[in-house]
């Protein structure tokens, strides 16, 4: 059965080989440039060497003889002739586009079903433009049609005669055309008509017709993303890594048979029978997975890829006629950065050769230590089960019928000195199970590496909104958690036992995972080093207030100032929600996706927002209620909008962990702490004392608790994944929050100097006042500025007067109210220049 076992595995493995595609589309792309070589030769080169190949023979291919004005030779020369005059002719180049679709969705690893239509009409062109060609130039000698369109329009003239070709030919054309961008003739006027005919030669120039269709109202071509043939792209196969090799199956072992390895692979369970008497029978214990509902599910039980995108031209319901009235394909968030490529496991190093395993020896020495210092207290047991983890081992009793469970319990320091083991920690009973649980560390642990986890199946088939790849649980198997649904993380634990390296392991899970387009990050770092190197992907991933010089906030003002603009966003989003009739922000996209709502009514697609907090106690300690009410608020009411917390601290005190931010937690993370009341204060239970350190954890959602080694990956292995997302193309600016002035430091009036005014300072100004409307994103769009701009504009209005201070997502208010009068103020203003 090993045997078998092992040879799937290798067929398995060698059918998931990532280069296998890779070499095809190497040799597609191959191909598609000697075609395309030998095509550009033959134009020019055609009626030297046709005489030649028209007599084609085996020796002509094989004698060297034969030389061929073709820039490839005789090859070059026979396949020319054989595609341009025996088949498509100048069409032909359409195969070599083709060829080249091909070869680079191979090599970047993207399925050929994604390009199924663009295929499609491709190679319908190709018949129809080698026809057209033939009808328009046949009678000029070069073959533009090929022996394809000679033959159809002679049978066609025969048919039809000219002028039915020429009706037909234009029947034909505008089909095509309606079949591919199913335009909307109930408003089309003649001049939008020519603007149509005006994008189309446009997209044919710059070779986008084949890659979406063209928005209705073309004023918004460039305020609004263009629909693609999918719903929603949720990158899956997130890295090319091979997958690793599949765990070993629990299996039970009996102490009394001879024939048993020496060594242990990691994950196994050994089963000890312990019953002596022959007319007493064992208990069986079968160990299951500890698993969380928010976690991990079989592939079988998750929702599929896209849900609930129903076909918006079946759509009987008016609201989406009366919304969507072009039945226009659904909105694709992604396309925006379609080019975007996720970072790639060779990004990550491979801790896979410094894999231990464990001495059989030491199991049977730690099993009869526990039996040993039991039975000295005169507590029996039946059976003790071994589970081995990647740095603990998990022993799990059933004690002998009439024995009190907290007898075992009150010797945890006892089995601990017997072991000569630090970190002995018992679980008295183990949930859903009828054992007790006696977790030892392992005396060789190995490293789990960011890389294994990230490539298991578990992480790369999740269908989570915000996947988290923790680490391996005690039975050495990968957790994958779904921090949307947590919804929020309180992690805490002692200097250097792992915060910052599980900190960097959720944001690269959330990196590997998702589409600059599906997430944002808000990284609040008071020790200004930890997470700095995060700012190179401002433009792709980050989110900050559009007036700070850092993407990365470490000042504790600004800390202020965007908790503020975090609770603004919400209360605006939660706006949006009321509009739009949803509950929570699932349906409000997919609403969006299945254009629903109108843009032009405020509405868009709203990305997740994670806001990561690196050292909590800092800003509880300069700032105290001002970080916490925001906190708190957020706590409480953003997860529906999606906007989830995760906070880390190394003072997990009372005073730092308040009440109100423990109700609001109920996912939290405990490394190894001091104390047990520490550990109290983290986790409400203890435990985290006893752990022994480097990555190992607690992690603890609504009382159910389990045992974590997180993954490890190192700063240089963060820096590279970075580095590979800040090199690709991003957005324009980055994902601003909304404006926020604390009452501290109102911008408020101030004398400042003509000189210092920016040169759309009056343009602005007469602006603001003829519309009477003072808002930042009137300026930008209206004066054609960047943001930043815009918003020390609108700063040099307010300071001197013109319009009042900021009200959240309200537009100022306008203190001039007279275009004369807002003259004689700018004619003041010179004078004191």
């Amino acid at each position: 059965m090993a045997a078998k076992k092992k040879k799937g595995q290798l067929s398995l493995r060698f059918s998931e080989d990532e280069r296998i595609p890779k070499l095809a589309g190497v040799l597609l792309l191959f191909f598609a440039l000697y075609l395309f070589i030998a095509f550009t030769s033959y134009l020019f080169t055609w009626h030297i060497d046709q005489d030649r190949v028209l007599r084609f023979s085996w020796q002509l291919l094989l004698d060297g003889r034969y030389e061929m004005a073709n820039w490839l030779g005789r090859l070059g020369a026979i396949l020319s002739n054989f595609f341009f005059y025996y088949l498509f002719g100048l069409p032909s180049f359409l195969l070599v586009y083709l060829l080249a679709l091909m070869g680079s969705a191979f090599i970047r690893r993207i399925p050929l079903y994604r390009f199924t239509s663009r295929i499609r009409y491709t190679v319908i062109l190709i018949f129809f433009l080698s026809v057209i060609f033939e009808f328009l130039f046949g009678t000029f000698g070069f073959p533009w049609g090929g022996a394809l369109g000679d033959t159809v329009n002679l049978w066609l003239f025969s048919f039809v005669g000219t002028a039915g070709q020429i009706v037909l030919f234009g029947s034909i054309a505008f089909g095509l055309v309606v079949w591919r961008f199913n335009p909307n003739f109930d408003q089309l006027s003649f001049g939008q008509a020519m603007q149509e005919i005006y994008y189309y030669f446009e997209a044919l120039l710059q070779g986008k017709l084949f890659r979406r269709a063209k928005p209705t109202d073309l004023r918004e071509a460039q305020s609004k993303l263009r629909p693609g043939p999918k719903a929603k792209r949720v990158s899956s196969g997130t890295t090319a890594a091979e997958t690793g090799e599949e765990e070993e199956e629990d299996e039970e072992i009996d102490i009394d048979i001879p024939a048993l390895p020496a060594n242990l692979e990691q994950g196994a369970q050994l089963a000890f029978d312990l019953n002596r008497a022959a007319n007493r029978p064992a208990v069986a214990s079968t160990p299951g997975d500890l698993e969380l509902e928010m976690g991990y599910s079989a592939p079988d039980e998750r929702p599929p890829l896209v849900e609930n995108v129903p076909d918006l031209n079946m759509q009987p319901l008016d609201l989406a006629q009366e919304e969507n009235p072009d039945h226009s394909e659904p909105y694709d968030p992604t396309l925006e950065l379609s080019s975007y490529e996720h970072p790639v496991l060779a990004l990550l190093n491979d801790y896979s050769d410094q894999k231990v395993e464990i001495d059989r020896e030491e199991l049977e020495a730690n099993k009869d230590q526990i039996i040993e210092t039991l039975l000295h207290y005169k507590i029996e047991i039946t059976k003790i089960r071994a589970t081995i983890g990647p740095t603990v081992t998990l022993y799990e009793i059933i004690p002998a019928p009439g024995v009190r469970i907290s007898r075992i319990k009150n010797l945890e320091d006892d089995i601990a000195l017997s072991l000569s083991a630090l970190g002995i920690r018992i679980i008295a009973p183990i949930p859903g199970k009828g054992t007790i649980g006696i977790e030892v560390p392992n005396k060789k642990k190995q490293i789990v590496s960011m890389k294994e986890v990230l490539m298991h199946e578990k992480f790369k088939k999740a269908k989570m909104d915000l996947p988290i790849a923790f680490g391996k649980t005690i039975s050495n198997e990968v957790f994958v958690a779904d921090l949307a649904k947590m919804p929020h993380l309180l992690v805490a634990g002692a200097t250097g036992q792992g915060k910052s390296v599980g900190i960097n392991s959720i944001l690269v899970s959330l990196l590997y995972k998702k589409h600059p387009s599906q997430v944002k990050l808000v990284l609040i770092d008071p020790k200004k080093v930890e997470l700095f190197p995060y700012s190179k992907i401002d433009n792709h991933f980050l989110a900050f207030l559009p007036n700070q010089d850092e993407p990365i906030i470490t000042d504790t003002t600004k800390v202020i100032h965007t908790l503020n603009s975090l609770c603004i966003e919400m209360d605006n989003r939660y706006d949006l929600l009321k509009k739009a009739s949803a509950r929570n922000i699932r349906e409000y996209n997919d609403k969006f996706i299945e254009r629903r709502l109108n843009p032009q009514k405020g509405h868009k697609f709203l990305p997740f927002i994670v806001l990561v907090i690196d050292e909590f106690a800092d800003l509880i300690m300069t700032a105290g209620k001002e970080v916490e009410l925001p906190i708190g608020r957020l706590a409480q009411l953003a997860r529906a909008v999606g906007i989830h917390l995760v906070i880390a601290t190394q003072r997990p005190s009372v005073n730092i962990i308040t009440g109100v931010i423990k109700a609001n937690f109920p996912a939290r993370i405990g490394y190894k702490v001091t104390s047990k009341i520490d550990s109290r204060t983290i986790l409400d239970a203890g435990g985290a004392e006893q752990l022994i350190g480097r990555g190992d954890m607690l992690l603890s959602i609504g009382g159910e608790m389990i045992r974590l080694q997180g993954a490890f990956i190192d700063t240089p292995e963060v820096e590279n994944v970075i580095d590979f997302i800040a090199k690709q193309q991003g957005y324009p600016e980055p994902y601003f929050l909304p404006e926020y002035y604390g009452d501290d430091e109102p911008p408020g009036k101030t004398e400042l100097k003509y000189a210092e005014l920016d040169e759309m300072f009056e343009d602005s100004a007469r602006l603001i006042v003829q519309s009477q409307h003072g808002s930042t994103s009137m300026i930008q769009r209206r004066l054609k500025l960047g943001y930043n701009r815009a918003g020390r504009i609108m700063d040099q209005l307010e300071a001197t007067g013109i319009v009042g201070p900021s009200e959240g997502s309200k537009a100022r208010e306008v203190l001039i109210y007279d275009e004369s009068e807002l003259e004689r103020f700018l004619a003041d203003l010179r004078t004191k220049r």
